[in-house]
C-alpha cells in the first residue's frame, strides 16, 4: 500500500499557518460599502475599534486605518512580502520614495531586505457602488546572506502571471504566481528572493476548480515544504482524505497527491519551498537570526527610520483619478491603462 501524501491537517486560524521558508500567510476578504470623498467608507465608524479594528463588522474591517481601511507606515527588516490582490486595490507607499496602486489581480513582490517603511491603504475608489477587496499576504524569509540587502520590489501585473489549465477531468486553473508547472512559468520575483533560485522550487499557486474536477498536483523534491490551503468552497478529497473547507494540509510533495472536488467551485492557495533551515528570531515586522539582532535593527529604525517617511500622511493614499502604477526609486514610471 502506498504511503499517504499527507503529513497533517490543521485548521485555518489568523494568520494562517505556515512552514519554512514562509514565515506568515493571511487572507484578507472584506465587502466594502461605498466610498467617500477620502475614499474612506460612507459608512459610521462607531463601535469600531479604530487602529486596531480586527472584528469584520458588517463586513469589513479598518485594520490599522483611521479613515482609509488598511495599514499605514510600518518597517521590515530581513524578509519579503508578496502581496496578492485577487480584488480591489492597494495604495503602496514606501521610505525610499517608491508608490504605486495595484490589485484585480496583480502581485507586488516586495523584498524588505536591511529595512523599508511602507504602508499600505485600500482606498475606496467608487461613490457609486460598494468596494470589494481580496488579498494574501505572504511573508517569505531570507537567508541570513540576504537579510542585508537593499530593498526592492517588483510589480507582477496581472496581465503577466501565467495561468496552467487542466481540462483532464472537469476543469482546474491555476495561477502560477511563483514556480512551474509543466511549460507554465512564473514571472521573476525580486533578485535577491529565496525564490530567484530555481533550485528552491519555491511555488505560490492559486488554484481553481469546478464542480467535481480532479487534478494530480505535479510532484516535488522530498526536501521541500508543501501545504495546501483550503480557504472557499464546500468539501474536497486530496489524496483520497475528505477534506472541509478552512484547513491547511501540509504534504509530502514527492508523494501521489490528487485533488477531487465536491459539488461546488473550490479555491486553495498552495505554498512550496525548499526550507531556508536557519534560526528565525521575530520581533514584530523584524525578522533576524539571532536575539542580539533584534535591538540592532530596533536601534538603527530608531536612528534612521529607514530612510525616514516621504509623504505627507503616515496612512497616505493616491489621488482617486489614478489608475494602476509602479513608481520606482529610480523614479522610472509604470502606468497600466487596462
Amino acid at each position: 500500500m502506498s504511503q499517504s501524501a499527507i503529513k497533517d491537517i490543521k485548521p485555518l486560524g489568523f494568520p494562517w499557518v505556515t512552514q519554512d521558508p514562509f514565515i506568515f500567510c493571511v487572507h484578507h476578504a472584506d465587502a466594502y460599502p461605498k466610498g467617500n470623498d477620502v475614499m474612506g467608507p460612507a459608512a459610521s465608524l462607531s463601535g469600531r475599534n479604530i487602529g486596531q479594528d480586527f472584528t469584520i463588522k458588517d463586513g469589513w474591517r479598518m485594520y490599522h486605518g483611521s479613515k482609509v481601511p488598511g495599514f499605514p507606515a510600518h518597517p521590515h527588516v530581513g524578509f519579503e512580502t508578496v502581496t496578492v490582490a485577487t480584488k480591489g486595490l492597494i495604495d503602496h507607499s514606501d521610505s525610499m520614495g517608491a508608490a504605486g496602486r495595484f490589485g484585480n489581480g496583480d502581485v507586488q513582490w516586495m523584498t524588505a531586505g536591511k529595512g523599508v517603511q511602507h504602508c499600505e491603504m485600500f482606498p475606496l475608489l467608487s461613490k457609486e457602488k460598494e468596494n470589494p477587496l481580496e488579498l494574501f499576504q505572504i511573508w517569505l524569509n531570507l537567508p541570513k546572506k540576504n537579510k542585508k540587502v537593499t530593498p526592492h520590489f517588483a510589480m507582477l501585473w496581472a496581465d503577466t502571471i501565467p495561468t496552467y489549465t487542466s481540462n483532464e477531468s472537469g476543469k482546474t486553473e491555476v495561477r502560477v504566481i511563483a514556480g512551474k508547472i509543466e511549460s507554465v512559468q512564473a514571472p521573476p520575483p525580486t533578485p535577491d528572493s529565496w525564490a530567484a533560485d530555481a533550485g528552491n522550487e519555491v511555488a505560490i499557486w492559486l488554484i481553481k476548480m469546478e464542480a467535481d474536477a480532479q487534478w494530480q498536483l505535479p510532484e516535488a523534491s522530498s526536501s521541500v515544504n508543501r501545504t495546501l490551503y483550503f480557504y472557499s468552497g464546500k468539501s474536497v478529497e486530496v489524496a483520497s482524505q475528505n477534506i472541509t473547507i478552512h484547513q491547511a494540509i501540509e504534504l509530502h510533495p514527492d508523494r501521489e497527491a490528487s485533488l477531487k472536488n465536491g459539488n461546488s467551485e473550490s479555491f486553495f492557495l498552495l505554498l512550496q519551498g525548499k526550507p531556508i533551515a536557519e534560526p528565525i528570531v521575530q520581533y514584530g515586522p523584524f525578522v533576524v537570526n539571532q536575539e542580539s539582532e533584534v535591538q540592532e535593527v530596533m536601534q538603527e529604525f530608531r536612528q534612521s527610520q529607514f530612510g525616514g517617511w516621504p509623504w505627507p500622511s503616515h496612512e497616505h493614499v493616491h489621488p482617486r483619478e489614478m489608475g494602476r502604477f509602479a513608481k520606482y526609486p529610480d523614479g522610472k514610471l509604470i502606468e497600466k491603462t487596462t
